[in-house]
């Protein structure tokens, strides 16, 4: 099980291979909305902002995301640390109930070529 170390990592990493992008991924990735991601098997929740193509985490907290965001994850930690790495597809995961993403349409449309 990863540790909620590890689970910041991913988050920092792919928070940087986000700023790194260009074309339409970068123009998705430049979305400006509230975000948490919920490390199911931690029950903890990261909480922050996706904006100008970073992740900004504010605050760590227990249990399940204080207030509802405009983009929210939910998954295992080691889900979490696989897809940062490559080692799990986010669309697999996504369509088997490994990983939740709840997101407004529009931003699910930006989404899309970052997943």
């Amino acid at each position: 099980m990863a540790t909620m170390e590890e689970c910041r990592g991913a988050l920092d990493k792919l928070s940087d291979d986000l700023a790194r992008t260009d074309g339409k991924v970068h123009t998705a990735a430049g979305l400006d909305r509230s975000l948490s991601c919920h490390i199911t098997d931690l029950d903890l929740t990261f909480t922050g902002r996706l904006v100008d193509g970073r992740i900004v985490v504010a605050d760590t907290v227990q249990g399940p995301p204080p207030q509802k965001a405009q983009i929210a994850l939910a998954m295992a930690g080691d889900d979490l640390v696989a897809l940062v790495e490559g080692e799990l597809n986010f669309a697999r995961a996504w369509g088997s109930g490994r990983v939740r993403l709840e997101a407004g349409f529009r931003d699910l449309l930006r989404l899309r070529s970052l997943l």
